[in-house]
């Protein structure tokens, strides 16, 4: 068990790092843009693009061209600085000595000038895993309770009326959900705040901004939890063994307690985890129309006015997150039903 987790944690990091240097290529591929702004903030971008190794500077009595031709600086003291595009693969390698030596990954363009895209990402993740977090919280109670009621309840009105509501509440997309939600309660009925709370507002104010995004988000997870706990409850219930522990004189709801629940859940949680990522991508929209500043809004944000540095690191951030996660789904398995040892010898 132990080799087979080292393995996976090994191989995470290759994908990783795969992912981020094919990304980092196609990124740097993509057509130069010059940060909007005067002059001295043009000279102090391209001056850090400099210090990173992405851009070479010459000074006026340089006539060689190197790479793409991107920038002059205005005249000074009788001397202009012209700036050029260094080739991708010699940019790739900068990048890496950068991130080893120095944990840099680049500066923003536009949306915080000149800041490193680190600081920026660093300062906007906690909304997002706030969120998240909330959401799994709020969905898998929830989700799991309805699930194991309908299946206690097979075939009855009960269960028909939960699984009729979960296929129509599971089909509608989360900005439509959100749309309607902002509808009534924000604007018609005033209950909730229609935008994301200030860092300045109260407490209070704080606490109601989270009703909104977080419902919304975990709308669809708790349809998803409860037909799945469902099917499986339901499938061992059925099951022989279940029975057999009622032959040998447990009662109903011993046998679901103890035997029932315990087996359905060795899917079930680890569905869990991987749940979290697909709320994290989610959530995109969701801080986007909300005005929630995480880094799903920063992803859109930094794709829209093309601040590559921003969005090179927040989809390092998206990649990690969900290898991360998909090895501890993995692992998942083998400490919820000891019987499962990954990687064991047959």
């Amino acid at each position: 068990m132990g080799k087979y987790v080292l393995k996976r944690i090994g191989l995470a990091f290759v994908t990783t790092f795969i992912i981020l240097s094919l990304t980092f290529i196609l990124v740097k591929l993509l057509p130069f843009e010059r940060p909007i702004g005067n002059d001295a903030m043009q000279i102090a971008y391209f001056d850090k693009q400099t210090s990173l190794g992405y851009v070479y500077r010459f000074e006026d009595n340089h006539d060689e061209e190197y790479g793409e031709y991107l920038y002059r600086s205005p005249m000074d003291k009788g001397r202009r600085n012209y700036y050029y595009k260094v080739p991708v693969l010699e940019q790739y390698g900068k990048w890496l000595k950068n991130i080893v030596t120095k944990w840099e990954w680049g500066y923003s363009k536009s949306i915080m000038p000149n800041v490193s895209a680190s600081v920026i990402i660093m300062s906007r993740i906690g909304y997002s895993i706030r969120l998240n977090v909330f959401s799994v919280l709020f969905s898998v109670p929830l989700g799991i309770l309805l699930g194991i009621w309908a299946a206690l309840k097979k075939n009855t009105m009960t269960d028909h009326f939960i699984s009729t509501m979960v296929m129509i509440f599971i089909s509608i997309p989360s900005f439509v959900l959100i749309s309607f939600v902002l509808r009534v309660f924000c604007y018609t009925l005033g209950w909730l705040p229609s935008t994301w709370p200030p860092d300045t507002a109260p407490a209070r104010m704080k606490a109601m901004g989270y009703i909104i995004p977080v419902f919304c988000l975990s709308f669809g997870s708790i349809c998803s939890y409860c037909r799945f706990v469902r099917a499986e409850l339901c499938e061992v219930l059925e099951s022989e063994y279940l029975l057999l522990a009622r032959t040998k004189g447990l009662t109903r709801r011993q046998a679901i307690i103890r035997h029932a629940l315990k087996n359905s859940m060795v899917p079930i949680f680890p569905s869990i985890l991987a749940e979290f990522i697909g709320l994290l991508g989610g959530s995109m929209i969701l801080e986007n129309m909300y005005g929630i500043p995480g880094i799903g809004r920063l992803f859109v944000t930094s794709l829209g006015h093309k601040d590559y540095d921003i969005l090179f690191v927040d989809m390092a951030i998206f990649t990690t997150l969900g290898l991360l996660f998909g090895v501890l789904t993995d692992l998942s398995y083998g400490f919820i039903d000891p019987r499962i040892r990954m990687g064991a010898k047959k």
